[in-house]
């Protein structure tokens, strides 16, 4: 039986034509330019989503770092929400290796960053500071989708306070597909874009920087400070230019997936976050935690369990895998709330006029009666 990875959208695997084009690219050594494959999904990509060029990279976390340091330079300061992946999740590569100041602000509840609390965290130019150079955004952020016009107020702020912006665009095509905004509209006001191959693209590793052509040639010599100058990468390149063209309209599945995932655990009675784009965010009860982290294995469904667990679907997991696994979870639930029940009737303390208490408690309550 096939595993239910529900973990993360980072395990899909490359299907079987994504392999066959993998297979097939044309190759060069892409540190010298010679990529052919490489060549073609970075003007692709540029010109699909209105930017003037574009530039891969070997992760997401590889282009967003290139980008911070393009933008904000060494000492330089960039705005950024507290549980951006940017800012939490990416080792302190910025600070470590950039030598830019973070500063974190609050994420709102739909994962925007209040412009008043951008305002704030803007420094005056003073010598006693750092100097604020970048508004850093990432959508989707918890599986939420920054709006439309949130996004539109919030750059067009930065850039009338000569702040560049850049959007860590991991899940951006699930934005995209969530929101139904046209691609271009999407990125519209940013200046660089990291766009995620992978994840629920499901090519096998790759990002694409994109932006105007000064700031890309500088990213392309951070790329190959950071080690991501790489040779015949048109085999990654060609998983790539098929995620984007087979592989993004059917995101849709992933979302309806996890709704569908989402309404079963309500069912069974668990808290449930609403959920717009392929995570699912549920509250399981610590009591609940040590038995479900060896029970789901033993059922085939794999889960990165917490007091708030995240659930995610994507292109390896079917409507057919997600009602097994929420069968699994059921099963859980019905023998914990009938043994739940057992001992409530077992240990229930009894009147003198309802007799005997059952064998092995009597010791328990040192009377028979």
């Amino acid at each position: 039986m096939p595993l239910i990875d529900l973990r993360s959208d980072t395990v899909t695997r490359p299907t079987a034509a994504m392999r066959a084009a993998m297979h097939a690219a044309d190759v060069g050594d892409d540190v010298y330019g010679d990529d052919p494959g490489v060549n073609h999904l970075q003007d692709y990509a540029a010109e699909r989503f209105g930017f003037e060029a574009a530039l891969w990279f070997a992760s997401g976390t590889q282009s967003n770092l290139a980008a911070l340091m393009s933008h904000c330079g060494r000492g330089g300061e960039m705005i950024v929400g507290q549980d951006a992946h940017t800012y939490r999740y990416e080792q302190g590569g910025a600070a470590v290796l950039g030598s830019i100041q973070p500063q974190p602000i609050v994420n709102q509840p739909d994962g925007s960053l209040a412009l008043r609390d951008i305002a704030a965290a803007i420094k005056p130019d003073d010598l006693h500071f750092a100097r604020t150079r970048l508004l850093a955004l990432e959508n989707t952020i918890g599986g939420k989708v920054l709006a439309p016009a949130y996004v539109r107020d919030a750059t067009m702020f930065a850039k009338s306070r000569g702040l560049a912006t850049h959007l860590d665009g991991a899940r951006l095509m699930n934005a995209v597909i969530a929101s139904g905004q046209a691609e271009r509209d999407a990125v519209a006001g940013f200046d660089t874009v990291s766009l995620c191959l992978s994840k629920g693209l499901g090519a096998p590793a790759g990002s694409l920087l994109l932006g105007n052509r000064e700031v890309i040639k500088l990213a392309k010599r951070w790329r190959k400070a950071l080690g991501g100058g790489l040779r015949q990468a048109g085999i990654y390149a060609a998983a790539g230019l098929h995620a984007l063209e087979h592989h993004v309209t059917r995101l849709a599945d992933d979302h309806a997936n996890a709704a569908h995932l989402a309404a079963g655990l309500a069912a069974l009675g668990l808290k449930v976050e609403p959920v717009q784009t392929n995570m699912v965010f549920v509250e399981i009860a610590s009591e609940d935690l040590p038995a479900l982290t060896l029970y789901l294995p033993e059922q085939g469904v794999l889960a990165a369990l917490g007091a708030r667990t995240r659930l995610v679907t994507h292109l390896d997991v079917s409507r057919a895998q997600i009602d097994a696994a929420l069968a699994a979870f059921g099963r859980y639930y019905a023998v914990k709330q009938h043994a739940a029940a057992t001992f409530r009737a077992a240990t229930r303390p009894l009147s003198p006029m309802t007799g005997s208490l059952p064998p092995g408690l009597a010791e328990l309550y040192g009377s028979t009666t």
